[in-house]
């Protein structure tokens, strides 16, 4: 059985606070302690690391990822810093100069609401800066694109979906279709190096493991078989996938997927307008968005992955898409029994603006939320996206953690990306830091949600805590100051007094220097390692 200690460090444990050492034998922690007591662990140990003062926590779980899409980002044509239709075509250009006719690029990351012209190029704009290149570039949400000639001949069939523009955006049906298609195009060979420099990348963001969100309408089977056999290597974060696929419980459980859900799409996004609401969009009153499911048709899909024996799950943003959703899992929650249901521990993606009757039955039903504070970070607050598509009444309910939190509502952070980069401790300071006051919550609930919550999420109970026989899966830091931060002054008193037993994080905000990753452990194996630790 290998083993490792990490001595001289401060150890994130509820158990002690003070500690300082950590023993891992096998894929187990198997003791917490002080220096002294160190010496008697290092008997038969295979390695000991001086962690010369650096911190050790829990990995970070990312619960939402696409990981073909971020490897095609990581290594692909970068759009996130385009502020204008001119800047996406320039940067089209710049990658395209040298591409022979026939290449598929991918591109991802414009966002027109960050621009003060918001017109979209064309594919003949594009087509004019890379002659037969066939460009396939997706807004930050991935829920639309545009798309040169070129790639609209490689695909004529998309050209009649719904959600089709002569201008070459796509959206809707057109844009799901066209996803699949492009993705299904890519050689095992580039799709094999996608997948791992995208999970070495999470790895060494201090990430042991990922959901992967897979799906007809993300990816497709032969992607996600392809992703999950590159991951056993034990080298890489674990891999935990869904496939959204309704009616689908057979194909997960043939595809290895612990459940039918994740982006199974009831809806679309704010930004595209095709979040599906209750009331029109504010700069757009002729659309309430698309709704994609009916409550009998979420009711027959939860009960059939029940029967499966796996989790049931759906993409939600808008407020009429998640109370159609709830209320076909309130449905099948009646059928299957209620403790039946709380036991498959359902889940929710993104969830942004619940009505408090929705609210109120993902309590009941121990539904799990999958959320994004970034979300929140790039678009909300009263001048940003939200408020501009949906108005600043109803932006100023979005993402609501610290409600979730009070109730009890399981909850998991993720990413999403690559809609938003995987950063995790720039994560919990957007929780900490959200742009609504009352919808922030402590760092100490922000990192349970995105370490512990993201196991709880895909039913591991022993993990995502430092303790005795919990899984070893270890992140290190170093250039940090550790504090407390809580919204409630006397919760951040209490939790600074040593009889708390409140064990520090790292100081997180918009002028606090963000935590180096030294060092990320999956199951007592090290996958991630800056060479910074003796």
């Amino acid at each position: 059985m290998s083993s490792l200690l990490l001595v001289n460090g401060r150890i994130h444990t509820p158990a002690d606070p003070g500690a300082t050492a950590l023993l891992v034998q096998g894929d187990r922690i198997a003791w917490i302690g002080h220096e002294g007591a160190a010496l008697a662990q290092r008997d038969g140990v295979e390695r000991v690391i001086d962690l010369a003062g650096a911190l050790v926590t829990p990995a970070f779980v990312d619960a939402h990822v696409h990981v073909t899409a971020t490897g095609m980002n990581l290594i692909g044509l970068d759009l996130t810093a385009a502020r204008s239709r001119d800047d996406v075509i320039r940067l089209a250009a710049d990658y395209c100069r040298d591409l022979p006719p026939g290449r598929i690029v991918l591109g991802h990351g414009w966002d027109e609401t960050t621009w003060s012209d918001p017109r979209l190029p064309t594919r003949e704009d594009l087509d004019a800066v890379a002659t037969g290149v066939a460009m396939y570039l997706t807004r930050i949400d991935v829920h639309s694109a545009i798309a040169s000639t070129a790639l609209l001949d490689l695909l004529p069939q998309i050209t009649v979906k719904p959600g089709f523009a002569s201008s070459g955006i796509l959206r809707s049906d057109a844009h799901h279709d066209a996803r699949g298609l492009v993705l299904d195009s890519i050689p095992a060979d580039q799709r094999r190096h996608l997948h791992g420099t995208a999970l070495a990348s999470f790895a060494a963001a201090g990430i042991a493991a990922v959901h992967e969100m897979a799906g007809p309408d993300i990816s497709s089977q032969q992607d996600l078989r392809e992703l999950l056999a590159g991951a056993q290597d034990p080298n890489l974060p674990l891999v935990t996938a869904y496939w959204g696929e309704l009616g689908g419980a057979d194909t997960a459980v043939r595809l290895g997927a612990i459940g039918a859900g994740g982006d199974l799409f009831a809806d679309g996004s704010v930004g595209s307008h095709t979040a599906f609401l209750s009331r029109p969009y504010a700069d757009d009153p002729d659309t309430v968005g698309i709704g994609h499911v009916t409550r009998t048709q979420v009711r027959e899909h939860v009960v059939e992955c029940a029967a499966a024996g796996i989790q049931a799950g759906f993409h939600v943003i808008g407020d009429a898409a998640i109370d159609e959703v709830v209320a076909g899992m309130a449905a099948a929650a009646a059928d299957i029994g209620k403790d039946v249901f709380r036991n498959g521990r359902h889940r929710l993606e993104h969830v942004e603006m619940p009505s408090p009757e929705a609210f109120e039955r993902i309590r009941d039903l121990g539904i799990t939320v999958s959320v994004q504070p970034s979300f929140d970070e790039l678009w909300g607050g009263g001048d940003r996206m939200y408020a501009e598509r949906l108005g600043c009444d109803r932006a100023e309910g979005m993402n609501p953690f610290a409600d979730f939190q009070r109730a009890g509502v399981p909850m998991a952070f993720g990413s999403d990306t690559p809609v938003t980069t995987f950063d995790p401790w720039r994560a919990v300071s957007a929780a900490v830091h959200h742009r609504t006051t009352r919808h922030r919550i402590s760092a100490r609930g922000a990192f349970t949600a995105h370490t512990r919550g993201g196991w709880r999420a895909v039913g591991v109970d022993d993990a995502g805590v430092l303790a005795p026989g919990f899984a070893a899966h270890l992140a290190v830091w170093d250039g940090i100051d550790l504090a407390v931060q809580a919204a409630d002054e006397r919760i951040s008193r209490w939790s600074t007094d040593p009889r708390s037993g409140t064990p520090l994080l790292p100081l997180v905000g918009p002028d606090a220097a963000p935590p180096r990753n030294l060092m990320t452990i999956r199951s007592g194996r090290i996958i991630h390692d800056s060479g910074r630790l003796a």
